[in-house]
């Protein structure tokens, strides 16, 4: 409500109560209509003025201080350039929004300090595992070096085992954060998705087969199916989604490549028939380091990193990757590409 409109329902309201009981007392009605005239104009004349100046002024500047700092303006210039016509609702209005705002600002900054703290703590975990196990065979290598050399060469091997886990720790970091910051450049060229998969697959057969997993097309392809994107960045995303479901598939199941043929782009689906996910864990696969079974993932090898590189470096192609599970009957991946003729 405008404040002219505001003042003048407050003056008619006084002024018809003046009028009502002067006419109440000297039962005229010509006094009446003078009183209430007299009344209503004064009333209105003194609230106005004391509105205007006492408390309107200071709304209109506290709303073009929130519109303008909300816009994401310094202070300097927030009090001196937008003004509502009708500041007491749109104040009333911005500060909710605002607030709602702020409200979301706070628990992505609470859900952030959660991620960082959890980050923290499992990358102190992954680096303390290796170090502490290269720890203990060097003290052993003190004590059996000369003594037992052949069981010195045996944790030598071992040390060394977890020496290079360290360094696929710190590389698979080095990656991320470097996708992160753009520092690795997207070399964007045509290429077909098919043979590129024929060689992934190629070179994970020993792999598979030492799980007795067989790796296939679950369609023949006999027509390319040429994509623009960075051929040796959608080699790695294959490998890590390929690796993990040989990882978690089941011993003489299978993995499977399938294309599908979108509008603009191509629909790729890594799928196995392993253990599956439970939908609980879907929303933070690509998280770094986040595991759903710890201790076997540790067995298996692997830095915890594999699925968010995936994510990070389909985000810097622009394209999208999800997941979808069922518990017994297997996991399928999906990511897409952009299609060019």
């Amino acid at each position: 409500m405008k404040l002219s409109i505001l003042v003048l329902i407050t003056a008619f309201a006084v002024g018809l109560s003046i009028g009502l009981v002067n006419f109440y007392f000297q039962k005229d009605l010509y006094y009446m209509l003078v009183s209430f005239a007299v009344t209503f104009i004064t009333s209105f004349a003194v609230f106005y003025y004391l509105i205007e100046k006492y408390i309107y002024s200071k709304i209109v500047l506290i709303y073009k201080m929130i519109h303008n700092l909300k816009l994401g303006k310094d202070l300097k210039d927030a009090l001196g350039e937008y003004v509502s016509s009708d500041p007491i609702n749109d104040v009333e209005q911005e500060v909710k929004e605002w607030a709602g705002a702020k409200k979301r600002e706070i628990e992505v900054l609470k859900k952030q300090e959660q991620f960082r703290r959890e980050f923290l703590s499992n990358v102190s975990h992954e680096f303390k595992t290796p170090l502490f196990a290269i720890q203990g065979y060097i003290e052993t290598l003190k004590d059996c070096l000369v003594d037992d050399p052949e069981t010195a060469v045996k944790f030598l091997g071992k040390a060394e085992k977890n020496v290079e886990r360290l360094s696929y720790l710190i590389d698979d970091l080095d990656s991320i954060s470097k996708l992160e910051t753009g520092e690795i450049p997207i070399n964007y060229e045509r290429f077909d998705f098919v043979p590129l998969a024929r060689e992934v697959m190629e070179g994970l057969e020993d792999t598979a087969k030492k799980r007795h997993i067989t790796l296939s097309f679950k369609d023949k392809y006999t027509h390319p199916a040429y994509v623009k994107a960075d051929r040796e960045k959608i080699r790695q995303v294959l490998i890590n989604l390929i690796h993990n479901s040989l990882k978690y598939g089941r011993e003489h199941g299978n993995t499977a490549i399938k294309i599908f043929e979108l509008h603009d782009q191509y629909l790729i689906e890594v799928t196995d028939d392993g253990i599956g996910i439970d939908e609980k864990h879907l929303a933070r696969l690509f998280e770094r380091f986040y595991r759903i079974d710890s201790h076997r993932s540790r067995e298996e090898g692997g830095t915890g990193l594999g699925l968010a590189i995936v994510k990070h470096i389909l985000e810097a192609h622009e394209q999208i990757i999800s997941v979808r599970s069922t518990l017994q009957i297997g996991t399928t991946f999906a990511f897409t590409l952009e299609k060019i003729g």
